[in-house]
């Protein structure tokens, strides 16, 4: 189910209204409530609650193919086991066998979900791989099985809470039915933010009141997002599969310009996605992390990650670099050289989240060049010790950024729409012959454009999503209008998205790209 479909647009009001029925009528909680009529205690009806949760999300992901709802049921009952397990051993009187069994619980749960990552999403890719090394003909040996949507993203959720209940982050739930909807929530199940369970479980066991502020704030971010998707991504995708279609004909003018639309594209489908999650979240009462900051901002490449898709981000800061030694390794006594050693250590690790990453996103190589060619990027910024100069909202307290902000956002935005060139290819060699022709005479020609008329009104948008987003980059998202006291002004501001939303929607509702991830 899209959220930029008429299913959704029915399916959302009907469970937010269901959800609220269903409310646990405690001294703060609505008194239309089911609950307050029946007088059932607050933890059954909270109990109730999530089970209604759960069955709205399995509905809502069910609704490409109910045979992944195996799959999640699955991963989820295993993660919620092994925290079980986990806890139990760690809890054993703190003995060193005791966090050993831990230990292997939790290697166990890890083993076991990235496996099934494994099969699903890469098993093909290294087989064929493998093939065309060797030269023979493994078709034969290949699944040929459907990439369940958002797998990756449920999985990364799950692992991260057995991980946290063995490090004791957070204590291992008895409450299945509470851990169940914690891994499917069906706003951020398939496209993130991937969630922490320090972050989001807790809200699955405590009491939540129904906040008119809170859902207010949803609608304008679901608003704001859908914005994004239809009117930018959309049909800036329109343009940019026209000429990734036909790319070795195009010149570099024609393809630079599909290569900057690309640049928006994704971060307003992937982005916008992010700001539909978060916002219909609201409405239930949940706060999900912030997934997006206004990344195209950003003065350097390690600013942009810092603001990129901050869940996946600092996933593998947290999971992955940080134990690995980060920035600051332990060095053994018997280095003859501790600062050549550090510093192999330290691009091991830059190389290895950044692989990871782009390996993440797919089983392709043009996603692990993508994550080569940021790691790169970002690892002269480590090495220095540059990697956090920028952690400040660029033009702090004033309108305009100076000329060296101005020209260093110039310079990250182009190193960033060359990274994307990298990962919209579809191989490597497309890339590279795409590089070349932008990089050549036919630069300096004048790009094809098939229809005017639909183009200007297109940039137009552009600019209003670059101007909100400039003049709110300093709130959590960019149509967030608790400063402006006029209501009719807002409400002028509203009327303008959704005419923009209808005017620009296409026929057919595209999925969002972070789907096959």
């Amino acid at each position: 189910m899209l959220f930029n479909s008429l299913e959704f647009a029915f399916f959302l009001p009907i469970v937010f209204l269901l959800y609220w029925f269903l409310t646990p009528s405690g001294t703060n909680g609505p008194r239309y409530s089911l609950f307050h009529y029946w007088h059932v205690s607050e933890q059954t009806a909270l109990r109730i609650q999530n089970a209604f949760v759960l069955v709205a999300s399995y509905i809502f992901y069910g609704w490409w193919d109910w045979r992944f709802l195996l799959l999640i049921a699955f991963t989820s009952f295993c993660s919620w086991g092994s925290g079980l397990l986990i806890g139990k051993s760690v809890s054993s009187g703190q003995s060193v066998g005791g966090h050993k069994k831990a230990k292997a619980w939790m290697i166990a749960n890890i083993i076991l979900n990235l496996g099934i990552l494994a099969v699903f999403k890469y098993y093909d890719f290294f087989v064929s791989e493998f093939g065309q090394l060797f030269g023979i003909s493994t078709d034969s040996l290949l699944l040929k099985i459907i990439l369940p949507v958002g797998i990756s993203f449920y999985t990364f959720q799950a692992l991260s809470y057995s991980i946290d209940v063995y490090r004791q982050k957070i204590e291992p739930t008895k409450d299945i039915i509470a851990f169940f909807a914690f891994i499917s929530f069906f706003p951020q199940l398939v496209a993130g933010p991937i969630e922490r369970a320090t972050n989001l479980l807790p809200q699955f066991l405590q009491q939540r009141t129904f906040s008119y502020d809170q859902a207010t704030d949803g609608m304008r971010q679901i608003l704001w997002g859908l914005f994004k998707k239809i009117v930018v991504a959309d049909n800036c995708a329109t343009y940019v599969d026209q000429v990734w279609a036909t790319y070795d004909t195009q010149t570099g003018s024609t393809l630079l310009l599909a290569a900057i639309l690309f640049t928006f594209q994704i971060y307003g489908d992937f982005s916008g996605y992010s700001d539909i999650a978060i916002g219909t979240a609201k409405l239930f009462g949940i706060k999900l992390m912030r997934n997006f900051n206004n990344p195209y901002f950003s003065r350097d490449i390690a600013e942009f990650w810092r603001r990129w898709h901050i869940s996946l981000t600092t996933w593998f800061r947290d999971y992955v670099y940080i134990p690995l030694g980060g920035s600051r390794p332990e060095i053994p006594a018997n280095i003859q050289n501790p600062d050549r050693y550090k510093k192999l250590i330290i691009i091991r690790n830059t190389f290895v989240i950044f692989l990871l990453s782009g390996f993440w996103h797919g089983a392709n190589w043009t996603f692990i060049a993508w994550g080569a060619y940021h790691a790169l990027l970002f690892l002269p910024l480590i090495l220095l010790g540059k990697n956090r100069k920028y952690t400040n909202q660029v033009a702090e307290g004033r309108l305009l950024p100076t000329w060296k902000e101005s020209g260093q956002m110039l310079f990250t935005f182009v190193l960033v729409v060359i990274g994307w060139i990298i990962f919209r290819a579809e191989t490597i060699g497309q890339a590279w012959d795409i590089l070349g022709s932008i990089f050549s005479k036919s630069l300096l020609t004048v790009p094809w454009l098939h229809n005017r008329y639909f183009y200007i009104p297109l940039f137009g948008c552009l600019i209003l999503l670059i101007f909100t987003e400039w003049i709110n980059r300093h709130k959590t998202h960019s149509l967030d209008l608790s400063s402006i006291n006029n209501h009719a002004i807002k409400y002028f501001i509203y009327l303008v998205i959704i005419t923009l939303i209808i005017f620009f929607t296409p026929a057919t509702p595209s999925p969002f790209i972070y789907f096959q991830f």
